[in-house]
């Protein structure tokens, strides 16, 4: 993928190193010069100086054959002016802006924005931490879907995975067994320590704890 990043911080750096390490044609545009030495010397894509909706810089970066544009600047504003000359006047196919302002990224996401905002996914972290350590709400863009994770214990070692599977409340996606990671098929068959991760309806959640009792 031909790939365009906007801001150079500890974020974008360690995104545009991840993207370059596997394959991937990396831009990354920054205000401040020393910020580019965050990238290292195995870095091999492209830096540009200069502000992420400056739509001559943006030419020069290729955003017309762009495949994704990431804006993640320490600025709202930045982040979303940026977003928005990706997507409205360049037509980039995935745009995503990171937002700080929780208010903020509920408006912009409503306006058909792809945003992230950290502040939000820290802090549905943090609450699943403390109040439902075995559950995590934050890794599904949705307040009705969450991950459960549930140990194979008891009766339900030796059970299949489509016995495990209710329908429209849970669905065993991955299963967790010693050293690797195995998606699983309805026939599969549930082995001692095997730590199942299934997606949840949130609504639901009370029901299948107790089903399972977590």
């Amino acid at each position: 993928m031909y790939v365009i990043i906007v801001g150079c911080g500890r974020v974008g750096s360690e995104l545009s190193k991840l993207l370059s390490d596997e394959g991937h044609n990396v831009v990354v545009i920054d205000k401040n010069q020393a910020s580019f030495e965050r990238l290292g010397g195995a870095f091999n894509g492209l830096t540009l100086v200069g502000n992420g909706y400056d739509l001559e810089l943006l030419k020069q970066a290729g955003i017309e054959k762009a495949d994704a544009f990431c804006s993640v600047t320490n600025g709202d504003n930045t982040n979303l002016v940026s977003a928005q000359v990706a997507k409205k006047i360049f037509k980039v196919p995935k745009v995503i802006a990171r937002v700080y302002d929780p208010q903020r990224a509920h408006i912009y996401a409503a306006l058909g924005l792809d945003i992230i905002s950290g502040t939000v996914l820290f802090a549905a972290m943090l609450r699943d931490k403390i109040i439902e350590s075995r559950f995590s709400s934050y890794l599904i863009e949705t307040k009705d879907l969450g991950v459960l994770e549930i140990e194979a214990k008891d009766s339900l070692i030796g059970k299949s995975v489509g016995e495990i599977n209710i329908p429209d409340e849970l669905l065993v996606v991955a299963i967790k067994r010693l050293e690797e990671v195995i998606i699983p098929q309805a026939t599969t068959v549930l082995k001692a320590k095997d730590v199942l991760l299934a997606a949840v309806k949130v609504a639901s959640l009370k029901k299948i704890k107790e089903k399972f009792n977590l």
